[in-house]
């Protein structure tokens, strides 16, 4: 009897060792809490993000108390990734944001358009009007085809009324980056200095693949069975990110 249960706790043991290097080394999952990178990435919406693509950092670790001072295997991220990162606020916060600004780089907002080293992002309207959430509420929004100096392009949304229209002059310092979400007026992201501002090469995460799984919380909850046909978003299963 002492045998089995020395060998249950040994078999235990292996498969959390695995678990924690699988999710160190290889693959994450993440939870969408918020609307703040609507409509690419919906609130309910769960995604694995892979570890190797930027290397390797403490925050690579669970709870960061990885083993590395600094990062190893560093690969430069691509202007346009979608990435999760360590808030610098706190270095414990999960964001998921897209990543606008390289080293060097000069960000600013002129009259609602996005300039990146004084070159305007061109955007090009896809819909007029669009409900857009931002937390509880819904909003009216316009989105657009946003293409980067890169050719990359993915879906933006600004409100209607009120949209974010001038901001100072950001200038992206060494190893940092600038993020921005996609639900631009609804997103706490580079722009706010004091909370999250320019993010450090060392607070990646990871960049976001796909989508494996989504549910529409805001109809019920994943454990409601008899309500999966409405509350489950299979359209989303399996969708990579851009």
């Amino acid at each position: 009897m002492k045998k089995i249960i020395i060998d249950n706790v040994k078999t235990i043991i292996y498969a959390l060792i695995i678990a924690v290097l699988i999710r160190s080394l290889l693959l994450q999952p993440f939870y969408i809490p918020s609307s703040s990178m609507e409509p690419s990435l919906l609130v309910g919406d769960r995604l694995f993000v892979t570890k190797l693509s930027y290397g390797y950092s403490k925050h690579s670790f669970p709870f960061s108390l990885g083993p590395i001072k600094n990062r190893i295997l560093f690969s430069e991220p691509t202007r346009g990734d979608v990435i999760v990162f360590k808030t610098p606020a706190d270095n414990r916060t999960d964001y998921i944001k897209r990543l606008i600004g390289l080293p060097g780089d000069k960000i600013q907002f002129i009259d609602g358009n996005l300039y990146l080293n004084d070159v305007e992002i061109l955007k090009s309207k896809v819909k007029h009007k669009s409900e857009i959430y931002c937390g509880n509420s819904t909003v009216e929004t316009s989105v657009f085809i946003e293409k980067l100096l890169n050719g990359r392009e993915y879906l933006t949304t600004y409100y209607k009324d009120g949209s974010y229209q001038n901001s100072d002059e950001f200038y992206v310092p060494k190893d940092h980056y600038f993020f921005l979400g996609d639900n631009r007026d609804c997103s706490k992201d580079s722009r706010f200095l004091a909370s999250v501002g320019f993010v450090h090469k060392n607070n990646l995460v990871g960049k976001a693949q796909f989508i494996f799984f989504s549910t529409n919380i805001r109809l019920g909850s994943v454990f409601e069975i008899w309500n999966w046909k409405k509350i489950l978003r299979t359209e989303r299963f399996f969708k990579k990110i851009i």
